[in-house]
């Protein structure tokens, strides 16, 4: 499998009444783990909003409501390739809480399902998300970096995460490509 080097994209959760929808990453980055519904940005996309619904659409079948949506986290992931080469991915995360449809099995993301909060599968997760995760699910934002090895498979080292009151451009309505 050819290792794709991911420089900016979206996360988002679908997230309702303390539960949140994940679905199995059925190839790329997360292959046969749990997760939320992201990528990258394409050049179909004027920001991060329109990456973020465009993912979450093509991923899950849902559509995203007017203002539904709010950014939680930051996070630069560092991977490693397995030929030694680093890359970082800065993901924006966000928390998805008005949108139209369940979330449907797609080409990208199978078994979509719904669980609660205190009841995530963190285990068959990436291995950063047990760190960072439960924080955004209670609330918090955050800023954040891991170090990953080849495919992401494990963490080389402990991450950093910082507890912020608000994230950088949070305050303009449109999120700008960095």
């Amino acid at each position: 499998m050819a290792e794709k080097e991911l420089k900016e994209g979206t996360l988002g959760f679908l997230v309702k009444d303390g539960k949140v929808w994940l679905a199995i990453k059925a190839r790329h980055i997360g292959a046969g783990r749990w997760n939320g519904y992201g990528g990258g940005i394409e050049s179909g996309d004027k920001n991060l909003e329109d990456c973020l619904k465009r993912e979450i659409r093509d991923e899950s079948g849902v559509e995203i409501s007017p203002n539904g949506f709010e950014p939680v986290a930051i996070i630069d992931f560092h991977n490693t390739k397995t030929d030694g080469r680093i890359f970082v991915a800065k993901i924006h995360v966000y928390l998805v809480r008005n949108w139209k449809g369940d979330p449907i099995e797609t080409e990208e993301m199978k078994s979509p399902i719904l669980f609660d909060f205190k009841d995530l599968p963190l285990d068959r997760m990436m291995p950063a998300d047990k760190y960072w995760l439960p924080l955004i699910l209670e609330g918090k934002k955050l800023l954040a970096e891991f170090h990953y090895g080849p495919m992401q498979l494990e963490l080389l080292r402990e991450g950093k995460i910082q507890i912020v009151t608000a994230l950088p451009g949070e305050n303009t309505r449109e999120f700008k490509l960095h």
